[in-house]
């Protein structure tokens, strides 16, 4: 009645075949997986750090702080507008720029620029920076982070780097 399936000497060959290849294609994904994620973890990889011009000597007035805007260094393709990043551009004098983060180093909020006080002001959680960027009071931990500066033919440029880890 029921036909009894015959067992030929070609099933355990197929079996043990699929068995690699079903090993073979899952040590593929692991690796595929692993080894990007113990790379990052390692810090292996390094963002790239780019000169990006902010404006001409002339935009900018000795003793101001304005908030200029460039294009984050390791942006993605499909970033569009979150591609745009910005910093608090300070002109010191004739050549001597500084630029720093907009973001508090307590926990990353942006902070403003207060003209009529001097001061950097943190809304999330009350934290004040000197126009220098130091600390100055409230729970951020260190100063305002900053970025190198510097003026080429007329042109005032930031070494751009990824958002710093706080």
């Amino acid at each position: 009645m029921f036909a009894e399936s015959a067992t030929t000497p070609e099933d355990p060959a197929r079996r043990r075949f699929l068995a690699a290849v079903s090993v073979g294609l899952g040590s593929l994904a692991a690796v595929l997986v692993v080894v990007p994620s113990i790379w990052f973890l390692l810090g292996l990889r390094k963002a790239p750090r780019v000169w990006r011009t902010v404006g001409n000597i002339g935009d900018f007035q000795i003793g101001t702080t304005v908030e200029v805007s460039f294009k984050d260094p390791s942006p993605l393709p499909w970033s569009g507008v979150t591609a745009k990043t910005a910093a608090w551009l300070r002109r010191e004098n004739e050549q001597q720029f500084i630029a720093f983060s907009v973001d508090c180093t307590h926990l990353g909020c942006p902070v403003r620029w207060l003209a009529s006080a001097d001061l950097f002001m943190c809304p999330c959680h009350g934290g004040v920076f000197y126009k220098d960027g130091r600390v100055a009071s409230g729970p951020p931990p260190r100063p305002l982070v900053t970025y190198p500066v510097r003026v080429q033919n007329g042109a005032v440029q930031i070494l751009t780097s990824p958002l710093p880890i706080t």
